[in-house]
This record gives C-alpha cells, structure tokens and sequence, in this order.
C-alpha cells in the first residue's frame, strides 16, 4: 500500500500489461495490483499521429479488462519516434540494431499513453507523457555488443533506459520512467482525477 495516498483511492488496481518494467515501478510506489495482460494489436490502428496512438491504445487496453471487476485497470502504450518515425519493438537483432543507428548522436521523442478505467462505472480519464531523449554518438561496435545482450528485445526502440541501455543515453528531458514505460507523475495526477472525491474527503 502507497502510504502517501487514501487506500479508497489505490484500491483494487488491475495493470493490464505484460510489461515486468510497469509493474516494477508500481512495486517501486508500494502498490498492491493485480497484472491482468489484455490483447490489443498495437500495430493495428488507423491513427498515425504519434500522441493520438499511445494515448488511443493506452485506453483500449485498459478498457479490454476482461471479466467482471471492480476497481481502476491502467492500460499504457510507449511509442519512440524519431524523424516523425514510430520505431516499435524489433522482431530481430537486425532490425533492433538499424534502430540503434537511427537514434545515436541525435533526439528522439518518448511518448507513452497512459489511461485508468473505472471498472465498475465504466468511466476512463488518459493522458499522454513525453520525454526527450538524446543518445551517445557510440561507434557500431558498441552497438552491436548492446544488441547482443539480448535486452533490446521487446523494447519500443530497441533499448532500455533502466539496463545497459542506460550507457546510450547522454541526456533526458522530463519523466526519467516514462521511458521505461509508465510515467509516474502523470499516473498520479489520473488516478486523482478518477477518484477526486475520495482523495479530497481523506485529505
């Protein structure tokens, strides 16, 4: 139990991801939630804005909580974009490291979408965080030792902040965990906003 926050308000949490690093920063914040992974095609969407498509698939993922439940689900989705480009998660190392040559030495945007839904009133609130990210110029070597860690797998761009990947990055701006993927701020501010009223009684 987060000891900052009323238990009204983080009772009965679903996380409807698979992702090891959402629930690990939830773990991090002290929450008790139940991992409830729900299936959407993320590449399977017919927005081709970058924000509008994490905070679209953020929202269908919360929404597609199976079974009768109540309390909050959290659905999220991280997109990297560089040159107005989504780079999602490579399906080789090959493709994993022609990633890793588009984003050193330059910027690239982090985008992850993020929405809560009342389970029980069917009600959701969503928001999208965005962080800059500037990677090292590291020569291909350097690169192709990352790729073959292994870590790049199942990774929007190809790398983890929160790894190795850590050694990529020679600067953020903005939320640190939006690039693993949950952006802990923003978080906090919906799940106020979803349940105003019991916060503002217990406070």
């Amino acid at each position: 139990m987060n000891p900052l926050l009323p238990a009204s308000v983080q009772r009965d949490l679903v996380l409807a991801s698979a992702s090891p690093r959402r629930a690990a920063i939830l773990e991090m914040l002290g929450f008790e939630f139940e991992v409830v992974p729900t299936r959407v095609e993320e590449t399977h969407t017919s927005i081709a804005e970058p924000v509008e498509q994490a905070r679209s698939l953020a929202r269908l993922k919360a929404e597609a909580v199976p079974g009768k439940r109540r309390g909050t689900s959290i659905g999220a989705d991280t997109l990297v974009v560089v040159d107005g480009a989504i780079l999602g998660k490579p399906v080789s190392e090959a493709e994993a490291l022609d990633m890793l040559r588009r984003l050193r030495g330059r910027w690239h945007l982090v985008h992850t979408g993020i929405a809560l839904h009342d389970l029980a009133v069917r009600r959701s609130v969503a928001a999208v965080e965005t962080t800059e990210v500037l990677f090292h110029d590291w020569d291909e070597e350097l690169l192709r030792r990352y790729v073959r860690t292994g870590e790049c797998a199942d990774k929007a761009g190809a790398y983890a902040i929160q790894g190795f990947g850590a050694m990529l990055v020679r600067e953020i701006r903005g939320c640190y965990y939006n690039v693993m993927g949950l952006p802990v701020g923003r978080f906090l501010a919906l799940l106020r906003e979803l349940r105003a009223r019991e916060v503002e009684r217990a406070c």
